[in-house]
């Protein structure tokens, strides 16, 4: 197994396992960008992955200061970042959907809840009071995220009011929470 390796958040100056950073790199000589799949060639620049310390890094100008000046950021840096992990979320959710795996609308939800099968359940963060409250009745001691409105819960999934869903227990469901969690992370840290 391999070990954990830890860096160093520029904004935060935090040491983390680089699980639970953001990596970013120089491209054409001085542009910054995310580099999550560390694809990338070049040395590594890490942020906690909080969308506030990577506002931080980039309002304090800390990409110039470790790249001794070199660095250059884009505006839409923030946007992007935020724009990848979101996709990322919905590709691990169609995966999980196209594998048998992911269960739309409330009964079905609570059919997978009753038979023990779901592993955690997603609800639409307009979803009406009355639905929350039925969902949250129905989900017991499962958690309940809600990080997606039902607009693009129903684009990234091709699919009509998408309010409630359950992810069915497996390794995959473990690795969509994990995309889910970080994302959650990413806007709420």
């Amino acid at each position: 197994m391999e070990k954990d390796i830890h860096r160093k958040c520029i904004a935060s100056g935090e040491i983390k396992p680089k699980t639970d950073m953001l990596r970013f790199v120089l491209v054409n000589g001085n542009t910054v960008v995310p580099d999550f799949y560390k694809k990338l060639a070049g040395k590594g620049i890490y942020v906690s992955n909080s969308k506030k310390l990577l506002e931080t890094a980039i309002n304090k100008h800390l990409f110039a200061k470790v790249t001794k000046g070199k660095a250059h950021v884009e505006d839409a840096l923030v946007p992007m970042v935020e724009a990848l992990l979101k996709k990322k979320c919905f590709d691990m959710l169609n995966f999980a959907r196209k594998a048998g795996l992911f269960v739309a609308g409330f009964e079905k939800v609570k059919d997978a809840v009753i038979k023990n099968k779901a592993a955690f359940l997603l609800e639409a963060v307009d979803a009406g009071d009355d639905g929350h409250q039925k969902i949250l009745a129905v989900a017991g001691s499962l958690e309940v995220l809600a990080l997606f409105n039902v607009e693009e819960l129903d684009k990234a999934l091709d699919k009509v009011n998408t309010v409630h869903a359950a992810l069915l227990k497996g390794d995959m469901a473990n690795a969509v929470y994990r995309e889910l969690k970080r994302y959650e992370q990413f806007l709420n840290a």
